[in-house]
């Protein structure tokens, strides 16, 4: 096992530890059904992406490995991935506690609605990497990188933010939480602050950007904006 892969189930298990006490901490129960199938959701799909770039494209996973304030070059980025952090992880904070304390009820059905939100927003950000090599985990342009207009980024120019949208989405509700689904609130402003964000920097840095945004009209929901 080479140094990139090993880093990068390191990392996997960091997820599945940070994320278990951010679930079963506020929850104070490991009896907890709707923690545990979310979790298993979540971390599967993460490893099944981690397992097809290890073996199809490890220069994408190399990519996706550098990430957080502290990976990113431009100010602006540094400021907007902590408050991603701090959004991501109170969405899952605030779920737990809601489970809790009983704050609202959530139907079966919901949840299962939940987790079927995050399997297809993970299924949906994996076709965008396949279509995207270049879909680094921090704003950046490398060398050899060229404007993608084909598979999702033919319905959107920023189809992994969707995707990450409609993951976060069924986050609380496979939670057993509608309270939850406040937080989706900030965790929206922040993805749409980096894409715009995004956008200037894309059409300053990278050939072709600016054509492509005529081609290409919505950003983020198709046929909306």
């Amino acid at each position: 096992m080479n140094d990139l892969n090993r880093k990068a189930f390191g990392g996997l298990f960091r997820m599945a530890l940070f994320l278990s006490v951010l679930v079963f901490l506020p929850a104070w129960t490991v009896f907890y059904w709707q923690g545990w199938i979310c979790l298993a959701l979540f971390l599967a799909c993460a490893t099944g992406i981690t397992l097809y770039l290890i073996q199809n494209d490890p220069k994408l996973l190399e990519r996706r490995m550098s990430a957080g304030a502290s990976a990113e070059k431009e100010a602006s980025q540094k400021i907007i991935q902590v408050f991603a952090a701090m959004a991501f992880v109170a969405m899952f904070v605030a779920s737990a506690l809601d489970h809790r304390f009983g704050w609202s009820v959530v139907p079966t059905y919901v949840v299962i609605a939940g987790d079927t939100l995050i399997v297809l927003g993970f299924l949906f950000i994996f076709f965008v990497f396949k279509a995207n090599s270049f879909t680094s985990g921090i704003i950046e342009i490398a060398p050899e990188q060229k404007v993608i207009s084909t598979g999702p980024y033919g319905l959107v120019r920023h189809p992994m933010y969707l995707g990450a949208l409609v993951m976060l989405l069924g986050v609380p509700l496979a939670l057993d939480s509608w309270w939850g689904e406040l937080t989706l609130v900030p965790m929206t402003m922040v993805i749409l602050w980096r894409l715009m964000d995004e956008e200037i920097f894309l059409a300053e840095n990278l050939p072709g950007y600016a054509e492509y945004r005529q081609k290409v009209r919505y950003r983020l929901v198709p046929f909306a904006w």
